[in-house]
C-alpha cells in the first residue's frame, strides 16, 4: 500500500491535520521556502508529530527544489 505524499512550500500545504496524522507509508517533503509561511512553526511542529508516527519528513535544501 502506498501512503500519501505532502509538500509544504510557501504558497501551498496541506490540512496541518493531515500533516500531524501523517504515519508509515506517508512521505512529507519541506521546500525551502516553507519558512516563509506565517503558519509555519505549526507546520515544523505537525511534521515532529508524523515523524514519531512513522512517517518521513525530508527538508530539501536549496540545491534541491531547483
Amino acid at each position: 500500500m502506498t501512503g500519501a505524499l505532502h509538500v509544504i512550500d510557501a504558497g501551498m500545504a496541506p490540512a496541518l491535520g493531515d500533516i500531524r496524522t501523517a504515519s508509515d507509508g506517508d512521505v512529507i517533503y519541506i521546500r525551502p521556502d516553507a519558512t516563509e509561511r506565517r503558519d509555519f512553526p505549526k507546520y515544523w511542529e505537525a511534521a515532529g508529530a508524523a515523524l514519531s508516527r512513522g512517517a518521513k519528513v525530508v527538508v530539501m535544501r536549496r540545491e534541491e527544489s531547483a
